[in-house]
């Protein structure tokens, strides 16, 4: 087993990364502070690893709820069942809420753990690595508006978060695809050395070759709690994780909630990014290239939607969070392993961009 941490003073947890670790009661247990505990999954995901979950807490006061599958149920409306099941069975301000499966029940169960009786602990166990890489780690929570995705949220930081990675085994292959767009994302915005080794493992990851995989996930956890512990609510470095999402989350929202996978839309977003870095003149072609080979390597869609236009897109993207002042703000890239948040880009010059990139 690995263990990672994330250095946020008296809010520090550790990630542990490993196999066979839903094994393991006390590394959950030990993390729990009281008798109540709500273990939330999706339908997907219960009758894989719930029964084994819920063995791991047979001393405590457990419950669970069941959510349905897909980002397109990651809403206020969903959100509901996790409160009315918490008030329905009196759990208390010590109650310890659990994440099982990937970002869609992590975000929102981080967000209903943010929320009940003004904040209750919670920890994360993903089931995807997109969740595993990413949106476990860090402590961003919250659910989608048809407005703006991931609007509405909080900082939430979880007491632990413990990666299974045998519970890769039972995962598609399109998610598995989607998760290691995340993965490619880490090298590109400071890590060159581990972009290189994605290029020449990409078929080791797709294979689920358990070495790689491990390395992988490692390394992205790693470079993203460096990040976190810098910048815990994305006031300047943390915005860098966002390459890809500006993008990528306009055409989410635009193309409507779970037609796209969260990782095939930032795979597109981030071979958005790098040409307009190039059409900037920030970044050459050979390194386009490279970054594109890389996501079609991964079996990632790169094509934009042909039913967004620039303007459509260009709408989209002023309901982001890196918006300033009325700005859109992009990471873009000076390099392979160099990217900056920006807004010294014209408007015009971006919605050609996006016309012609379809």
């Amino acid at each position: 087993m690995n263990t990672l941490q994330v250095e946020l003073g008296t809010r520090s947890y550790p990630i542990y990364i490993g196999q066979n670790l839903l094994r393991q009661a006390d590394l959950i247990t030990q993390h729990i502070n009281n008798k109540q505990v709500l273990v939330v999954s999706n339908e997907t995901i219960a009758p894989l690893y719930l029964t084994k979950t819920l063995a791991n807490l047979a001393n405590f006061e457990t419950k669970s709820v069941i959510l349905p599958d897909g980002e397109q149920y990651k809403n206020l409306i969903v959100l509901n069942q996790i409160f009315d099941t918490l008030l329905r069975q009196r759990f208390n301000r010590q109650t310890t809420l659990i994440a099982l499966g990937g970002g869609v029940v992590g975000d929102m169960t981080g967000f209903a753990a943010a929320c009940y009786q003004r904040g209750v602990d919670f920890i994360q166990i993903p089931t995807t690595l997109l969740a595993q890489v990413d949106s476990s780690v860090g402590g961003k929570t919250g659910v989608n508006h048809s407005l703006g995705k991931n609007m509405i949220g909080a900082f939430h930081q979880p007491k632990c978060v413990l990666i299974d990675t045998d519970t890769l085994k039972t995962l598609a292959n399109r998610q598995l695809s989607a998760g290691l767009a995340e993965v490619i994302k880490y090298g590109l915005i400071n890590d060159l050395e581990f972009f290189e080794w994605l290029e020449d493992n990409i078929t080791a990851l797709l294979k689920q070759d358990s070495q790689a995989l491990s390395y992988a996930i490692a390394r992205s956890c790693q470079n993203k709690a460096t990040i976190v512990a810098e910048d815990e609510k994305e006031n300047g470095a943390r915005a860098l994780l966002n390459l890809g999402h500006t993008f990528g989350h306009a055409i989410e929202t635009g193309v409507g909630y779970g037609e796209y996978l969260h990782g095939e839309a930032i795979a597109i977003g981030i071979k958005l990014a790098a040409q307009f870095s190039a059409r900037l003149g920030w970044l050459d072609e050979i390194a386009v290239s490279r970054i594109i080979a890389l996501l079609e390597n991964a079996a990632l869609p790169t094509a934009m939607p042909k039913e967004l236009t620039g303007a459509k897109m260009l709408e989209l993207m002023q309901v982001d969070k890196k918006v300033m002042d009325g700005k859109i703000r992009l990471v873009l890239m000076q390099g392979l392993g160099k990217s900056i948040v920006t807004d010294q880009f014209n408007m015009r010059e971006l919605e050609d961009f996006l016309d012609v990139g379809k």
